[in-house]
């Protein structure tokens, strides 16, 4: 199963939640980033694209609702 079927199968408030987890994450991986802490350099574009999948799904279902 693919991360966007994942992601379209959850409520809106899951994604909402995921959302924001997501973005926390982001957020310290930045931050040890900065501090030359970060193991995984790769984290920060994975976590990107994450967050721009939840948002892309976001976004049809408000297209979809719109629409009806």
């Amino acid at each position: 199963m693919s991360k966007t079927t994942r992601l379209r199968e959850m409520s809106d408030e899951q994604l909402d939640h995921e959302l924001r987890e997501t973005q926390k994450s982001l957020f310290q991986v930045r931050f040890q980033s900065a501090t030359e802490r970060n193991d995984t350099p790769s984290n920060v574009r994975k976590l990107r694209m994450e967050i721009a999948r939840i948002k892309t799904v976001q976004r049809e279902r408000e297209l979809a609702a719109a629409s009806s």
